[in-house]
């Protein structure tokens, strides 16, 4: 019994791969870098250098924003607009818990509003004189914090 190499593409000295069948070579050689089209070996083509990203902020108009590392590969970089802490504390003026929903915190918000209403409820037992103005004062003391928190986190100057 005579031992044999396996069947497969397996390299030549002047760079090229031939199949063997595993008793005989197989005609034509493949070539190791390009593809035969037609008779005539075709090599890939390099691929050109990646662009430079923009460093300088701002972008000028219609330029895109520059790709940063994500989670999942690269992606182009988001920018967020500032939350308006005057905003938050003014509508929480107006109705508790309104400044959390104009920032985007809805749990905090209907917590607040809930708040308010059973402090109306309460009034009936005298306590709600406590809770309404506890819970209108906390909501926009809140909603002014925690636009500035937001602001801070994205790196926004408020």
């Amino acid at each position: 019994m005579s031992q044999s190499a396996p069947a497969g593409w397996y390299p030549q000295p002047d760079g090229t791969q031939r199949w063997w069948t595993g008793a005989a070579w197989a005609e034509p050689a493949a070539p190791s870098s390009g593809a035969v089209v037609h008779g005539e070996v075709v090599r890939a083509q390099p691929t050109p250098p990646p662009q430079q990203v923009p460093t300088s902020y701002p972008l000028p108009p219609g330029q895109p924003a520059p790709l940063v590392a994500g989670t999942y590969g690269y992606a182009p970089a988001t920018r967020v607009a500032p939350k308006s802490a005057g905003i938050a504390v003014i509508a929480s003026f107006f109705l508790p818990g309104l400044g959390q929903f104009i920032n985007g915190q809805a749990g905090k918000g209907v917590a607040f509003l809930l708040s308010y209403f059973v402090g109306f409820l309460l009034l009936f037992v005298l306590v709600g004189i406590v809770v309404i103005p506890v819970v209108w004062i906390w909501s926009m003391v809140d909603a002014y914090s925690s636009a500035q928190a937001w602001n801070a986190r994205h790196g926004i100057l408020s």
